[in-house]
């Protein structure tokens, strides 16, 4: 907008009529930022997700619903404050998550969490909802062991890319999950029914661990692949000027690289090799190390910039860390 300002009065002195095109354009421009401002819905409450879909709300913090029992929505972005989980019962529109394609076909889920963006391609349309949906806002888990352990849940973050593929029997243990939530939910409240919900949320959560684990399992061959790329382009990241521009590499550099979420890379490391991929990363920093420290013919303060240490004296004490001896130790002894 400033380069803006400083253009027009320039333009006007060779183009007489500029200011009308500039006009047209500016105003195009903020209509432009208008339409994406107002596109973007926010989901903060449960009662609002629910009435939507025009479907009522038997809890104020948490919520199953049958999709196929919802009324027709307008096709938009959203942002979401709460957690919610969509499962596909068959092909339908396509659903952004973030800037990417959601990979949702039939038989797949995909987790929000609260402060992530989605939405649908066709902004404005009206479309059905199928499938089944569980929300739950983050106070109905205060305080409990779910709480605690929301984080491990990680497929909350992974990509686009990286939905949760199901068989039918898979499905049919997630649903029955989901069937037992609703069933609590039509009870009269008491001082139970908050245990038995977040009980049964987090053992949906954990069926969808062990499935993420068994999809690492089926896709070992893609999977291979993957941590060959790592491999390679963690090699060649160590024998090139990488470490001197940029520094160290990071977990989140090489996800980027490979097109994958952090999380998602990080866990399919940790399943392929045992190893978390920051392990994997140090792992082959210091066999680069090793191999550096022995050539007298360089310090090793020139071998610690070399390796992308801001300061010799972190490349030397994450050396004795690693194998109880000091550069210079090391060196001596070889």
């Amino acid at each position: 907008m400033f380069l803006i300002v400083i253009f027009i009065p320039y333009c006007l002195t060779i183009f007489p009529d500029f200011n009308l095109i500039i006009i047209k354009y500016i105003k195009f421009v903020m209509n432009l930022i208008a339409n994406e401002m107002q596109e973007i819905s926010k989901i903060k409450i449960v009662s609002s997700f629910n009435s939507e879909r025009g479907q009522i709300t038997l809890h104020p913090l948490v919520s199953v619903l049958d999709q196929s029992n919802s009324c027709t929505i307008r096709q938009t972005r959203y942002l979401s404050e709460l957690y919610i989980v969509f499962m596909k019962d068959s092909k339908c529109e396509e659903l952004k998550y973030g800037r990417n394609h959601y990979d949702y076909e039939e038989g797949s889920l995909l987790f929000i969490a609260p402060g992530q963006l989605f939405g649908f391609e066709n902004k404005g349309k009206m479309i059905q909802p199928s499938g089944w949906s569980l929300c739950f806002h983050p106070d109905l888990i205060r305080g409990t062991h779910l709480a605690k352990s929301i984080r491990e849940y990680s497929f909350f973050t992974y990509d686009s890319n990286e939905a949760l593929h199901v068989s039918v029997k898979e499905r049919n243990e997630l649903l029955d999950c989901l069937h037992k939530i609703q069933q609590e939910l039509a009870q009269p409240l008491d001082k139970h029914s908050r245990k038995l919900v977040v009980n049964n949320i987090e053992l949906f959560l954990n069926y969808c661990s062990r499935f993420y684990d068994r999809q690492f399992i089926t896709r070992e061959f893609a999977n291979k692949d993957i941590l060959s790329n790592f491999e390679e382009r963690l090699n060649n990241y160590f024998h090139s000027n990488k470490p001197i521009d940029f520094g160290l590499p990071s977990v989140a550099f090489f996800a980027k690289e490979l097109h994958l979420s952090a999380k998602y890379f990080g866990d399919l490391i940790k399943k392929e090799t045992g190893n978390s991929a920051q392990d994997f990363i140090h792992l082959k920093l210091i066999d680069v190390a090793k191999e550096k420290v022995v050539d007298s013919s360089k310090s090793i303060s020139e071998v610690a910039y070399n390796l992308g240490f801001k300061h010799p004296s972190h490349f030397t004490r994450f050396f004795k860390q690693k194998l109880g001896k000091s550069p210079i130790e090391y060196r001596n002894l070889n």
